[in-house]
C-alpha cells in the first residue's frame, strides 16, 4: 500500500487492508514482494495526476520484473485521482488492473476476483447509494495495534463547493457515519492501545450521524460519547469549517478536558472579495469572531489554519488583508500553498489569474509570517510543564518522543515504558520544529 495525502487517505488504506486481509492479503514494506500494489492518490497538490503517471511508470517496472519471474502482481489505483481520471488512467496506463474511487474501497474483494475472472482492468468510481461504511468489516485492529494515537473517519464529502476545491466532485456529498458504528470502531482502536483519536473529515464539525435514540447527533453530542470510553485520553478533529462551528462544539471545548485545546480551523484568505470569489460563505470578522469565541471557552486554545495565496483576482491589497487577519489571529501553525488549477472547479477558467512571480512573492511572505508565529508560539510554551503523551522512540539513543496538548512534538530522555502514558514535562527548549524538555516525576491525569 503506497500512500499519498490527507489523514483520511491514511485510514482509507488502513480500511482497505482490512476487507483484504479475507482474501489472504497482509501489508509488506517492499513493493516488490507484494502481490498486489495499491497506489491511493490525492488530488489536492499540484499536477498531481501528472505525479501518479510518473510513479505508476515505477511501479510498472516492478510488476514486469515480477511476472519474469513468475509472480503475478495486482496493480490497483484508488483515491481522488483515480476519481477524477478515471478511464483516463487506463488509456495511458493499461497495464493497470484495478481503478477505484474513495467510495467504493468496500468492493474491492469484487474487483479483484473480477479482474482475475476478465485478465482485463476493473474500474469503479461511482458514487454509490449505499454508504461504504456499512458495508467495511469491522477493523480487526492491525492497524493500530502498538499505535498510542491514530484516525477515525467519522464523516465524509463536502457540499461546500469552494471554487478551488475538487473534494465535492472526489469524495461526493457530505455523509456522516452512524454514533453506533463510530463508538464500536473506537472502542476496539483503544483496546488495541490507542489513547488518543483524531476525528476526520472533510467537513468534520458538520458531522450528523444517526445516534442510537434514532435523532442527529452533532460533532459535539459524539465528542462527549467517546470521551466517555475508558482508556480513551485524548480526542482532536480535523477538518473544520468556520461555518459549521456550532454553539455546542464551542462549549466542548470548555467543558470537555479530553478535546484538546489545538483546532484546525481554515480560513483561506483574509480578504472578504477573496472570500466571496472562493465560496466561502464567512468574512474575514466572522471568522475573527469566531476565534474570540473559542478563546474564551478555552483561553489555552491554539489555532492552525490554511492559507491560498493568488487565487484569480486576488490583488496587492487583498494579500495584505490576510496578511493583517494573520497578525490579528496568531497561529500556532498553519499551511500555505499557492493557488494552482484543478480542472472542473469554478476558479478554474475564473479571469484575472495570477501570475506565478506574484504567486512566489507572497506566498515567501506569509510563509515568512507564519513561521515567526509559529516560532512565538512554539517558545511560549519553554519553561512551562505540559502533560506529554508519549508515542514512541526518538531518533537519538535514550530520547523519546511524544505530543504535547498542543500538538506539538517534545523529546525527553526516558524509557520504553513511557509509550502510552502521559507525563508532566518541563518543557525547557525550541528547536527548530519541535520542542525538548525534562520529566517531572510524579504523573498528571490526560
Amino acid at each position: 500500500m503506497i500512500t499519498w495525502g490527507c489523514q483520511m487517505n491514511v485510514y482509507d488504506s488502513a480500511r482497505m487492508t482490512d476487507v483484504l486481509r479475507p482474501l489472504g492479503y497482509a501489508p509488506v514494506d517492499d513493493p516488490t514482494q507484494a502481490d498486489m500494489i495499491i497506489l491511493n492518490t490525492c488530488h489536492i497538490r499540484d499536477r498531481a495526476a501528472e505525479k501518479v503517471f510518473s510513479e505508476l511508470g515505477r511501479l510498472r517496472l516492478i510488476k514486469e520484473e515480477r511476472s519474469t519471474e513468475g509472480r503475478k502482481t495486482v496493480l490497483a489505483v484508488a483515491g481522488c485521482v483515480a476519481q477524477a481520471e478515471g478511464e483516463q488512467i487506463l488509456k495511458r496506463a493499461p497495464f493497470v488492473d484495478i481503478v477505484l474511487g474513495p467510495q467504493t474501497y468496500h468492493r474491492l474483494p469484487e474487483m479483484v476476483a473480477k479482474a482475475a475472472r476478465a485478465g482485463g482492468s476493473v474500474i469503479d468510481t461511482d458514487f454509490p447509494a449505499e454508504q461504504k461504511f456499512d458495508f467495511l468489516p469491522d477493523s480487526e485492529g492491525p492497524q493500530t495495534a502498538g499505535n498510542v494515537t491514530a484516525f477515525l473517519t467519522v464523516q465524509e464529502g463536502c457540499d461546500k463547493f469552494c471554487s478551488f476545491c475538487v473534494v465535492p466532485y472526489t469524495r461526493g456529498a457530505e455523509a456522516s457515519r452512524p454514533v453506533a458504528s463510530v463508538l464500536a470502531e473506537a472502542r476496539r482502536m483503544v483496546a488495541s492501545g490507542v489513547r488518543e483519536l483524531t476525528l476526520l473529515g472533510q467537513n468534520v464539525n458538520a458531522y450528523h450521524g444517526e445516534g442510537p435514540d434514532g435523532g442527529t447527533w452533532s460533532l459535539a453530542r459524539l465528542a462527549y460519547a467517546l470521551a466517555d470510553i475508558p482508556g480513551l485520553e485524548r480526542i482532536r478533529y480535523m477538518t473544520s469549517h468556520p461555518r459549521d462551528m456550532g454553539d455546542d462544539l464551542i462549549a466542548a471545548h470548555r467543558d470537555l478536558p479530553a478535546l484538546m485545546p489545538f483546532l484546525h480551523l481554515p480560513v483561506q484568505s483574509g480578504s472578504d472579495n477573496i472570500l466571496r470569489a472562493m465560496n466561502r460563505g464567512h468574512t474575514a470578522d466572522e471568522y475573527r469572531r469566531l476565534v474570540d469565541r473559542l478563546r474564551a471557552m478555552r483561553p489555552d486554545l491554539a489555532l492552525s489554519s490554511d492559507f491560498i495565496v493568488g487565487h484569480p483576482g486576488e490583488t496587492d491589497a487583498d494579500f495584505e488583508e490576510t496578511m493583517r487577519l494573520i497578525r490579528d489571529v496568531g497561529f500556532a501553525l498553519a499551511y500555505s500553498f499557492k493557488y494552482s488549477i484543478r480542472p472542473g472547479t469554478p476558479a478554474a477558467g475564473a479571469p484575472l489569474q495570477v501570475a506565478e512571480n506574484v504567486k512566489d512573492e507572497r506566498l515567501q511572505a506569509l510563509q515568512a509570517l507564519l513561521r515567526e508565529q509559529q516560532d512565538a508560539f512554539n517558545q511560549s510554551v519553554v519553561s512551562l510543564t505540559a502533560p506529554v503523551l508519549f508515542t514512541g522512540r526518538g531518533r537519538k539513543p535514550g530520547q523519546m518522543v511524544g505530543r504535547s496538548p498542543w500538538l506539538q512534538p517534545v523529546h525527553v530522555n526516558g524509557s520504553d515504558d513511557l509509550v502510552g502514558t502521559i507525563h508532566p514535562v518541563l518543557i525547557t527548549e525550541r528547536l527548530s520544529n519541535s520542542l525538548a524538555g525534562n520529566l517531572v516525576k510524579e504523573c498528571v491525569p490526560a
